[in-house]
């Protein structure tokens, strides 16, 4: 018996609903130095997860909705697990320059748009 949250057409929505970037806004943020910086890296100079995950959403938001695999769903579960889970970790003060946001956006979502 599976859940409303395997159900394809609500973990698009809810996934479209947690990036609030458009691939245009992903792509130019993913190549600055502040992109680069934030986020769990499992090896001394490697790509952070959520860089590699800001690229994949990328392909993600290129692709149309009769195109997704169980792979992509499964991913943009990720993504709103994440969001989720990091807005509820939204520290005190200025955001603007915060690695909190920068992590974020690494996930496709802005918290100041």
């Amino acid at each position: 018996m599976s859940s409303k949250h395997d159900d394809p057409q609500t973990v698009i929505q809810e996934f479209r609903d947690a990036v609030n970037m458009t691939p245009k806004e992903l792509e130019s943020w993913l190549k600055t130095d502040e992109s680069k910086e934030v986020g769990q890296k499992l090896k001394e100079g490697a790509e952070s997860i959520g860089h590699q995950s800001g690229e994949s959403i990328v392909e993600l938001l290129h692709k149309g909705k009769t195109d997704y695999n169980d792979d992509d769903l499964s991913q943009m579960k990720r993504v709103v697990s994440y969001v989720h889970r990091h807005m509820a970790q939204r520290p005190g003060g200025n955001i603007e320059n915060s690695r909190w946001r920068h992590s974020l956006m690494n996930w496709g979502h802005d918290p100041l748009k």
